[in-house]
C-alpha cells in the first residue's frame, strides 16, 4: 500500500492525486455507474445489493439507496440494516462514514469527510485529510442536509431539511438551521 493511501486511512494529511488512490477512484466510478444504471426498485434489487456489497465496506440487510448515488471510494462506508437513502446522495468517504440501522436519509444529502488545508500554499499543493462522520441508529436526515467532517449525529435524532451540521448532535433531539442547532428533545 502506498504512502498517500496509508496517510489517508490513518486520518493524516495526504495528497489525493496519487496513482493508487486514482485506481480506487476508477473502481468507484465503475461501481457507482453500474449501480446508477439499475434504476429504483423493481426486479433489479438483487443486482443493486450485490453492487453495494462490492462498493461498501459493509452493508446491512434491506438497505435501499435510490440512484443516482455517488461517493469517493465506497470501501470506507458502512451502512446498517433497513436504512433508506433517497435520490442524489453524495457520501465523500476519504474518512470513514458509519450509518446505523433504520436511518432515513432525504434527497440531496451530503455526508462529507474531507477537509482542506487553510494555508493557501498547502491547499494549492492539494493537501487534504478526512475526519469520520457517524450517523446513529434511527436518525432522520431531512432533504438537503449537509453533515460536515468529524461530526456524529446521535441515535433517534431528527435533522431538519437544509440544515448544515457542523458539530456533534446528541441522541434524541430535533436540530435545524445553518449551522444546525438543537431546538428540542424528542420523546
Amino acid at each position: 500500500m502506498g504512502e498517500n493511501k496509508q496517510l489517508m486511512l490513518a486520518g493524516d494529511w495526504y495528497i489525493p492525486d496519487d496513482p493508487e488512490l486514482l485506481a480506487d477512484t476508477v473502481r468507484r466510478i465503475e461501481l457507482c455507474a453500474a449501480y446508477n444504471r439499475t434504476g429504483p426498485g423493481g426486479p433489479r434489487t438483487a443486482e443493486r445489493h450485490a453492487i453495494l456489497r462490492d462498493l461498501f465496506g459493509s452493508v446491512g440487510e434491506d438497505v435501499r439507496i435510490r440512484p443516482p448515488f455517488n461517493c469517493d471510494f465506497g470501501y470506507r462506508i458502512r451502512v446498517g440494516a433497513r436504512t433508506f437513502v433517497n435520490f442524489n446522495a453524495v457520501f465523500l468517504d476519504a474518512g470513514p462514514i458509519t450509518i446505523g440501522a433504520d436511518v432515513q436519509i432525504g434527497p440531496n444529502v451530503q455526508l462529507l469527510t474531507p477537509t482542506h488545508e487553510l494555508d493557501a500554499a498547502r491547499r494549492r499543493a492539494g493537501w487534504e485529510k478526512a475526519e469520520p462522520v457517524t450517523i446513529g441508529d434511527n436518525v432522520w436526515l431531512g432533504g438537503g442536509v449537509i453533515v460536515c467532517p468529524g461530526v456524529s449525529v446521535g441515535a433517534d435524532t431528527v435533522v431538519g431539511a437544509g440544515a448544515v451540521v457542523t458539530k456533534d448532535l446528541p441522541n434524541g433531539v430535533l436540530a435545524v438551521g445553518n449551522p444546525a442547532r438543537v431546538v428540542r428533545r424528542l420523546t
